[in-house]
């Protein structure tokens, strides 16, 4: 017997109960007798539907139950057969229709019932109790398979990462080794001083890549106080040798830079993404315009926060994957791009309570692509199960 759709009986009246009981569980319906509605309410969670006779409600448990059922999951309809007295409509009847307002899904079910509605009725509700276990079931293997991708994503940002930091750092070390045998083959003191300070800068620059290194890795589980300005500061050092040689310029305009309260590691791996995809598009060379302002959402205006805007002046964006951009394994770089990037990023945005548009345009003359991603300074921090907020805008 599946115990998810056992249903509870509370028909405290005469022998209600125990008749309910025997005639449902003839019928092959699992059941359980509750002498009263609060033992009812403990038992509620896992079974499939709740038959009870209506002069069990009082207003103090009807306001347990609306409380109960106000906080059940968002796949889930909780089904309640009331049993009630036969009459006309009038203002007393009306008046207890709108006393069990709280209750949510509500079927009644007037006295004397005969036997085939009452069954009938369970059952109907079972059937519906059973498709939403089924979405339930879903939405539980959704979640499992998007949390893991969200760790295949992570450890393709590490590996990206990790390829450019080793690139970065290798450079400077270099450039010490050979200092080095400057400074061992060198005959001049002042001379000797000389490469020794530029040994020491290359070495600072070491560092600084590390340590920018460590903030990304070592993210906090909470929201904190953070700055846009120093998140996007720190990503362009660790795309430093990037774009020196694929000859981007970056133009960085802050303005109003207020802190917003966020998940760093989380923030900083979307601007990585936005950064690392903008290098992707303008290989040939082009510009990187990276602009913080205080802003307003698009959508109504009402909530302040933060706008990070990233141009670049590279290939844009297919039509044909414009409309498709924000959603898994979608990528315009082939069979070297995961397709998770910016479903990623979107999810995250959206977890921060944010939006994220963009324009395109591959068309020559004017080619590139812009993203906008606003950030409000005060978010409330929503769960992984529902769709990305994500806004679109594009043109030929």
């Amino acid at each position: 017997m599946n115990r998810d759709l056992h249903v509870l009986v509370v028909a405290p009246t005469g022998r209600d109960a125990p008749l309910i009981a025997a005639l449902l569980t003839r019928e092959g319906i699992d059941c359980t007798v509750c002498s009263t509605s609060e033992e009812a309410l403990e038992r509620v969670v896992g079974s499939g539907a709740l038959v009870v006779a209506e002069e069990v409600f009082t207003p103090s448990n009807i306001a347990a139950w609306g409380r109960k059922i106000s906080t059940q999951s968002s796949w889930s309809d909780y089904p309640l057969i009331v049993l009630t007295v036969a009459g006309a409509v009038d203002p007393n009847s009306q008046k207890k229709m709108r006393f069990r307002e709280p209750l949510g899904n509500v079927v009644l079910l007037e006295r004397p019932i005969r036997p085939e509605t009452l069954v009938s009725t369970v059952q109907a509700s079972l059937r519906s109790r059973r498709r939403q276990y089924l979405i339930r079931d879903y939405l539980a293997q959704r979640h499992k398979t998007e949390e893991a991708l969200l760790r295949s994503e992570k450890l393709a940002v590490a590996g990206r990462l990790a390829a450019s930091i080793a690139h970065e750092i290798n450079n400077p070390l270099e450039s010490v080794t050979n200092l080095l045998y400057l400074i061992g083959t060198s005959s001049n003191l002042e001379e000797a001083k000389i490469y020794a300070a530029t040994a020491t800068d290359e070495l600072t620059r070491v560092s600084e890549i590390a340590i920018h290194t460590l903030k990304f890795f070592r993210q906090l589980s909470k929201p904190t106080s953070v700055y846009l300005t120093e998140l996007v500061d720190s990503a362009l050092v660790l795309y430093q040798a990037r774009l020196i040689s694929a000859c981007v310029t970056v133009q960085k305009d802050f303005r109003a830079c207020p802190p917003i309260t966020a998940m760093a590691g989380e923030l900083r791996q979307v601007i990585v993404n936005m950064v690392g995809n903008a290098l992707d598009a303008m290989r040939g060379g082009g510009t990187l315009n990276i602009r913080i302002d205080h802003g307003r959402e698009y959508s109504n205006g009402s909530r302040s926060g933060m706008r990070l805007t990233i141009a670049d002046s590279g290939v844009g964006i297919s039509p044909e994957i414009k409309r498709r951009l924000f959603e898994p394994f979608v990528s315009s770089k082939g069979e070297t791009g995961t397709g998770l990037g910016l479903w990623v990023s979107s999810e995250i945005i959206r977890k921060h309570g944010g939006t994220i548009r963009f324009k395109s345009s591959s068309s020559l003359p004017s080619t590139g692509t812009v993203f906008s991603i606003f950030l409000p300074a005060e978010p409330q921090f929503h769960a992984h199960d529902s769709t990305a907020v994500t806004e679109q805008t594009t043109h030929a």
